[in-house]
Order: structure tokens, then C-alpha cells, then sequence
């Protein structure tokens, strides 16, 4: 089968066999799967990175131990449990310490033919949800992890900074739950995409109001947007980290302190609430896949992904 592999910093695509499927798993056929920020960061060398990555995805189960998953179209939770630690024990299985995560640390991803995951991984695509767009319920679940972890109530307004894959659906997911959300980014017409929810698109300049919003996410996948970030929040109130950037980042953190404000960092979520959003149909997610290409075309894809204002490349298999 075709594999996409990556090696520092360098794509390539391999014939490779099919992988064995352990007891448990299922075997999945690739149908669609989408380059991310994380993909293009492990690229760049994040967690000294080298085989096949892909976590966004969407497939049909052609193998597996327990009958009614065979023939089903499925995505899959990215976080490899042990099942019997105590942070699983409290239904915490993605933060397990001794986990796997598909694409990223130690488990091949998304980005081949053929994937393996645990059955107990796996959800079906809603009946009715066109399946290319299946490959926005990871991403989706990430921005409803915030809704989990912080009370965010309605009418308040909340800013959003990045205009980038993650921050579009953090955007429509808070305006969609009741937020006024102000989007910060340097691309308008990424950000008219997502106004027809209500979302309030601002470009961003060289400076930002200070000490304005009572919630600020940060996800602009870069090590300065967090100090502008901290800089936007308001007296006790709550910053979002959602950027997971390959740099150190270096901040002054006399002003967190002072204004006594809460850092909440913020990662992978739910799918549950993800795949009810998207059988709804009211997310805007077409417009954002802007670019689709073959498995074997690999290099193009992801050299396409990295250019500036770009949105969502997929693999179609």
C-alpha cells in the first residue's frame, strides 16, 4: 500500500505492506484525511518526528472482531489508552501517560491507505454528513474541549486570535454557543467565510485593545501569540491556550500574575458533542477545504498546506 512518510522535514511517499491488525483494532481503509497545523509543525521537527503522520480522518472498516463495525464509514479518537491507569479510570484516557497517538508518538497515521485503531476508537459518521467533511470532527472536538473546560456564558464576548484551520472552528463553535466572538486575524477573507454565524472578523495590527475580553483564545500556532494574547485579557479573566508550536516560548509573566488571570491549557476533546455539531449542518465548513490531493502526491500536498492562508488541504483515497 501507498504511505506517506516524513523524515526530517522531508515527504516522501513508500510502498509498504498492509498492517497487521491486533486484536481489538480494526483495520480501516483510508477515504479522506487532512493536513493540520500539527502535521505541518511535525515537519518542522516537532517531537524529532519521523515516520507516517495524519490524525484528521475519515475511513471504511474492512476488518474487525466485533461484526457491526464492518463496512462502517468511522473517524477515530487519536489517543491510544492503556485502559487501567488512574487517569484512565476517571474516563481521562487522552491524557494517559502511557498512551500512543495516532500520526504523532508512536502509532502510524492517517496519512496511508490503510490505518489500524482500537474498536472502542472508533465513531460512525452521522447518516447524512457528506464524509470529506468527517475530517473536521478531530479538529471540531479540540475547539469544543474549551466548552468542557471553561463556563464560557451567553452573550459574552470572547476573542478568538488566529484566522488559521483551528481558530475558523473555534470561532463558529463559541458563536454557535452563544458567544459573541470577535476573530482576530490577518486574513479577511478567511475570516468573512465564518460571518454569517455572527462572528466579528478584525484584522489584526500592530496593536491589540488592551485588558478587553473576560475569555481569550489563543491558537495562532505561533510563540508570539500568546504574550498578545495575555495582553488582550481582562483583570481575572481566562486565556485559552489551543497552540502547540515546535518553539520556546518566552513570556512576561508579571502581568498574568498581577491581573490574576487564569491559563487553561486546552488540547484534544470529546467527539461526541463534535459529530452532534456536525450532523447539524450548521457549521461552515466546505469553503475551508481549499486544496485535495491524491496519497501519491504527497510533497505537493503538504508544501501546498505550509504556504500562507492556507486552509484545509485533504488526501482523498
Amino acid at each position: 500500500m501507498q504511505s506517506v512518510h516524513l523524515e526530517n522535514g522531508v515527504v516522501t511517499v513508500r510502498d509498504v505492506p498492509v498492517p497487521a491488525r491486533p486484536s481489538g483494532y480494526a483495520l480501516i481503509r483510508l477515504r479522506h484525511a487532512g493536513i493540520c497545523s500539527t502535521d505541518l509543525h511535525l515537519q518542522r521537527g516537532y517531537y524529532g518526528f519521523a515516520g507516517t503522520p495524519g490524525h484528521e480522518f475519515v475511513g471504511e472498516v474492512v476488518e474487525c472482531d466485533s461484526p457491526e463495525w464492518k463496512g462502517q464509514a468511522v473517524v477515530g479518537e487519536i489517543n491510544l489508552a492503556c485502559g487501567t491507569c488512574g487517569v484512565c479510570r476517571r474516563a481521562l484516557g487522552r491524557h494517559c501517560p502511557d498512551r500512543t497517538v495516532l500520526g504523532i508518538v508512536k502509532h502510524p497515521g492517517a496519512f496511508a491507505e490503510y490505518l489500524t485503531l482500537p474498536e472502542v476508537n472508533l465513531h460512525r459518521v452521522p447518516e447524512g454528513v457528506p464524509q470529506h467533511l468527517a475530517v473536521f470532527v478531530e479538529p471540531i472536538a479540540a475547539a469544543c474541549e474549551i466548552l468542557d473546560q471553561v463556563s464560557i456564558w451567553r452573550g459574552v464576548k470572547v476573542a478568538v486570535l488566529g484566522d488559521g484551520k483551528l481558530g475558523l472552528l473555534i470561532a463558529q463553535v463559541l458563536q454557535l454557543n452563544g458567544a459573541q466572538v470577535h476573530l482576530y486575524g490577518r486574513h479577511p477573507e478567511k475570516m468573512r467565510l465564518v460571518e454569517a454565524l455572527g462572528v466579528l472578523g478584525k484584522e489584526t495590527g500592530n496593536t491589540v485593545p488592551a485588558a478587553s475580553y473576560p475569555f481569550v483564545v489563543e491558537a495562532t500556532g505561533s510563540s508570539a501569540g500568546l504574550e498578545r494574547a495575555v495582553a488582550m485579557t481582562r483583570t481575572r479573566g481566562t486565556l485559552i491556550m489551543k497552540s502547540t508550536v515546535h518553539d520556546r516560548i518566552s513570556i512576561d509573566t508579571a502581568p498574568i500574575i498581577v491581573n490574576e488571570l487564569t491559563l487553561v491549557g486546552s488540547r484534544c476533546g470529546r467527539f461526541e458533542p463534535a459529530l452532534e455539531l456536525l450532523a447539524g449542518g450548521k457549521l461552515i465548513l466546505e469553503p475551508l477545504i481549499q486544496h485535495r490531493f491524491a496519497l501519491s502526491d504527497a510533497p505537493q500536498a503538504f508544501a501546498r498546506a505550509a504556504q500562507p492562508g492556507v486552509c484545509k488541504v485533504l488526501f482523498d483515497n
